[in-house]
């Protein structure tokens, strides 16, 4: 494990090394990347300013729910973005030199990329947590303090994993799959207001096929107060366990891919 460790750092240490041979490129795309994010953060302020709530959440609680998932999704895509752009390696045969290397395929593809002009995003995230925190009536214990935590844990893991089903569909189709962007990109977007706003079907379905609700909606009533089950706090990190049936995925595709050549 140690050895993974060491040969993972030295694959990211290579490419921030690369990206900072551009380091206006770097600073312009990560300025973007805050830009973005915070369209979407006027969008709720604006929002607010006309409602005071919605379906009883404050302006406030919004942000903190939102802060904590554009967290969790650019962390995810800062390090499984190779994942993400995985359809190249298999359209273009490189792939086939993963194969043959003595390491792992998931370690060699995490390490073909790593994002670190994801900052923007997370640097917009921070500001957004810090905020809510200083002005959202929470009164704070240490396991609030585990809960966003392991929130943070349990949200990374699970975009990873939609990532890393991305990828495993790609043995399949050579190209990417547009409609992925709906349980990552689009989750990120929905993921800005508590789950239960849009409904006790979605809210079900957020619970049992991917557990949004459980790194977002089921803490967050915890952290603010509206439930009392200390088995709330733990939720999030049931959700790594959606890593188990995307690993399997991940497996089938290796098994039954087939060279596209070069």
């Amino acid at each position: 494990m140690r050895q993974k460790l060491r040969l993972y750092r030295h694959y990211v240490s290579i490419v921030v090394r690369g990206m900072m041979q551009y380091k206006t490129s770097f600073l312009f795309t990560a300025i973007g990347q805050f830009l973005v994010s915070f369209n979407v953060f006027l969008g709720i302020y604006f929002l607010f300013q006309r409602f005071h709530q919605v379906k009883g959440y404050s302006y406030s609680e919004v942000l903190l729910c939102y802060a904590i998932v554009l967290m969790e999704f650019s962390l995810a895509e800062m390090w499984a973005r190779g994942f993400d752009t995985f359809s190249g390696l298999v359209r273009s045969g490189e792939f086939d030199r993963v194969l043959v290397r003595p390491q792992g395929e998931i370690l060699q593809v995490l390490g073909s990329r790593f994002e670190l002009t994801r900052l923007g995003r997370m640097l917009q995230a921070v500001l957004m947590l810090v905020y809510a925190l200083c002005t959202a009536e929470i009164r704070w214990t240490a396991g609030k303090v585990w809960t966003i935590l392991f929130m943070l844990a349990g949200g990374t893991a699970v975009f990873s994993g939609l990532f890393l089903i991305y990828a495993a569909l790609c043995f399949f189709t050579l190209e990417g799959l547009e409609f992925m962007n709906v349980l990552t990109d689009g989750a990120r977007e929905y993921g800005k207001y508590p789950l239960d706003i849009y409904g006790k079907r979605v809210l079900q379905l957020a619970t049992v096929i991917v557990p949004y609700a459980l790194i977002q909606y089921y803490p967050l009533q915890y952290i603010l107060g509206r439930a009392t089950n200390p088995a709330y706090i733990f939720l999030p990190l049931l959700a790594l366990l959606f890593l188990l049936p995307c690993y399997g995925l991940w497996r089938f595709g290796v098994r039954h891919y087939k060279s596209s050549g070069s």
